[in-house]
């Protein structure tokens, strides 16, 4: 088979090793009952093992020549879908809605199982640097979030989504806000073809139940809160408050007090369940 050629422009960089593939899918925890969203299956070497351990495969491709590529390979495989598309202009809850409502209509038993939690899949993607926040943003806060993603990301951005409290950045806490994040393993860059620049990593991310997550106006108001506690890096926390949401640094200090945050602490001190009370004072 001729390599297609890399389209540099979106972040073209496929997966050839196959010991790695075999840990993408035993990590994935496929059971037969499973709605798979895969973004970004490229040559689609990933998306053949997924379809052997899944009950349905969406693939989502943003190149028009890899899809065509992709869903002649397919053709006849009535698990897999090839949609060609981008991810962040597709009707996410449309295309959740119409493949759930197929997979629950050939697993009825399932739905008295699921309860509230009808629209169930997981979400495995391989996503490029560029568009790594929009992505996850996507999926979390979309009227029907995975249950599951499993992703693979450059190394240190991997790091980032998934540090703790000393290290946490507005990526790190718009993930950790809906769900809990852990980097399963590290992917060398000689695994891709061309050969990046940087090792990958591959992360999982759970919405957990029992997750405590406001309302959209509450969303707003603690990203809001985030962005002014982090506008400047070298800055303490009260400064930063105080000069970006115009309040008065007196009122700004004697809240944190309140939480027991010093005034001095910077913004990638605090944890999450810091920011969250630190939403409510002001």
């Amino acid at each position: 088979m001729r390599d297609p050629k890399p389209k540099k422009s979106l972040g073209q960089n496929f997966l050839r090793d196959k010991a790695v593939l075999e840990k993408i899918i035993k990590s994935a925890n496929l059971s037969v009952d499973d709605f798979v969203l895969e973004v970004g299956p490229g040559e689609g070497i990933l998306t053949e093992r997924l379809l052997k351990h899944a009950k349905k495969v969406v693939a989502i491709e943003i190149d028009k020549d890899l899809a065509l590529k992709l869903g002649s390979r397919l053709r006849g495989n009535d698990k897999a879908e090839i949609v060609n598309a981008d991810i962040l202009e597709i009707n996410l809850p449309k295309l959740i809605e119409k493949n759930t409502k197929i997979h629950l209509a050939t697993n009825p038993h399932h739905l008295q199982e699921r309860g509230d939690n009808m629209h169930s899949y997981k979400v495995i993607a391989n996503i490029p640097y560029y568009i790594t926040s929009p992505i996850i943003r996507l999926f979390l806060e979309t009227k029907y979030p995975p249950k599951e993603m499993l992703l693979m990301v450059q190394k240190e951005v991997a790091k980032r989504i998934c540090a703790k409290a000393g290290k946490l950045s507005i990526l790190a806490l718009s993930v950790q806000y809906y769900a809990s994040a852990e980097l399963l393993f590290t992917v060398p860059a000689k695994a891709f073809f061309p050969i990046p620049e940087v090792d990958s990593a591959i992360i999982r991310i759970t919405r957990s139940k029992q997750q405590e997550i406001g309302s959209k106006e509450e969303a707003k108001k603690f990203f809001s809160i985030v962005k002014a506690g982090f506008s400047a890096k070298r800055k303490t926390l009260v400064n930063n408050l105080s000069s970006s949401l115009k309040l008065d640094k007196y009122d700004v200090e004697e809240k944190l007090k309140q939480i027991e945050i010093s005034p001095n602490q910077r913004a990638q001190e605090l944890n999450l369940e810091n920011w969250k009370k630190l939403t409510e004072l002001l």
